[in-house]
């Protein structure tokens, strides 16, 4: 079984991205072939600053590594390292309706914002589809409000199919139902554009104020709070902390006597060690920057073994080549 993942260098990933996707991702080395990717293309259609896009793509390459991803059980690469997806999405798109792009929640979203709609924002979800066909992908693994990306690519799959002969294996998604919905820091769902993250590798100091700066209501420590399990440190120290710690300090404040300052020092000593190992990994591969492009390099390079098989299916199919 083949399994993909895609991840956008769209800026400092932060620890709803890590229990969102990462941490996932990660575990899907344990399942099957795994297939993961940065897509630096996608990020194209909302950032144009060259030097923050080649940063962000070498600060998610880190993070991913830090936290796990072992390139000798699966394949890592970045995507505009395959020339192929470009051409695959131009055999696609020719069938693509237009009314299946206008319906897309990603460009209905961003037009919504004010994002001005060009090419790349309404063929997106072409370009999506050919990252997944391209590799022979049987699993994609998303979040419920990423279903329709997997739907679009398997109606576009289907439509080429039939109108060529069988030519891409059509992928399944995978809802991921346990997946933690993490709460930002103003109670939101945790989101660059709300600005209200707490990022997966933060300064110490800088991460340590945006913890205590956390609003909590007016009621004194004495007072009870049978509300306890709705408090935002609870909820954020249950991802952090160990169940039975995060359980221990829930009940302390649902009883009354503990105080929230005492409550959110907690939470940043938990996230603090929670993620030691990871950081301390991290360091050493900011200080090793050939061997992440290597690893970068070589997962490109069999990943486009893949992809180049693929294309030439598709090609011949459509009578291309």
């Amino acid at each position: 079984m083949r399994i993909l993942t895609g991840i956008q260098p769209s800026g400092t990933l932060h620890i709803g991205n890590y229990f969102g996707a990462i941490k996932p991702a990660v575990e899907l080395q344990q399942r099957g072939d795994a297939f993961y990717f940065i897509a630096d293309y996608h990020s194209m259609t909302t950032l144009t600053d060259p030097a923050e896009r080649r940063k962000n793509t070498i600060d998610v390459a880190l993070d991913f590594l830090a936290c796990g991803l072992d390139p000798k059980r699966s394949i890592f690469w970045r995507q505009s390292d395959i020339p192929e997806v470009c051409e695959l999405t131009w055999l696609l798109g020719t069938l693509t309706p237009m009314g299946l792009l206008e319906r897309a929640h990603s460009y209905k979203d961003k037009v919504a914002k004010g994002i001005a709609p060009n090419f790349g924002l309404v063929a997106y979800p072409v370009l999506m589809a050919a990252d997944i066909l391209l590799y022979d992908s049987n699993l994609v693994p998303v979040g419920k409000d990423q279903k329709q990306h997997v739907e679009i690519t398997r109606d576009i799959a289907t439509k080429f199919n039939q109108t060529y002969g069988e030519t891409f294996v059509i992928p399944e998604p995978e809802i991921r139902e346990d997946v933690a919905t993490v709460p930002g820091l103003d109670g939101q769902k945790m989101s660059k554009s709300y600005g209200n993250t707490i990022d997966i590798f933060g300064d110490e100091k800088a991460t340590r104020k945006k913890i205590m700066g956390i609003v909590m209501d007016s009621r004194t420590p004495q007072e009870p709070k049978p509300d306890a399990d709705k408090n935002l440190a609870i909820q954020l120290l249950k991802l952090v902390a160990p169940a039975d710690t995060a359980r221990d300090f829930e009940e302390r404040l649902r009883a009354g006597g503990l105080g929230y300052g005492d409550l959110k020092k907690a939470l940043f000593e938990h996230y603090w060690n929670f993620f030691a190992e990871a950081r301390a990994r991290r360091a050493e591969l900011a200080a090793n920057l050939d061997y992440v492009n290597q690893v970068l390099a070589e997962g490109a390079r069999r990943a486009r073994a893949v992809a180049a098989q693929v294309l030439t299916r598709a090609r011949q199919a459509c009578g291309i080549g």
